[in-house]
């Protein structure tokens, strides 16, 4: 198998069709920062055992129901509206 290079790298995302590009995007940014102390230690971190409020389950409940409406906004619409 070939060794994967950085000009290896670009030359694929070259061949990639555009509508995939901003997958590539999101794996290459996790790729980035999971290497990262910070990040690293909360992949680490125990997952939470405490049991969910009922403030919890509603708060979850109204995110499922706009999901199922469709009322969300894309990842560049948030950024945008959070100035980022």
């Amino acid at each position: 198998m070939e060794t994967m290079t950085r000009d290896r790298l670009h030359r694929l995302v070259d061949t990639l069709p555009a509508g995939e590009l901003s997958v590539a995007g999101r794996y290459l940014e996790f790729l980035a920062v999971s290497g990262q102390p910070f990040v690293r230690a909360l992949f680490a971190a125990p997952e939470a055992d405490e049991p969910l409020s009922s403030g919890d389950c509603d708060a979850l409940d109204e995110g499922r129901r706009a999901l199922d409406a469709g009322d969300t906004v894309s990842d560049c619409e948030l950024r945008d509206e959070l100035g980022l």
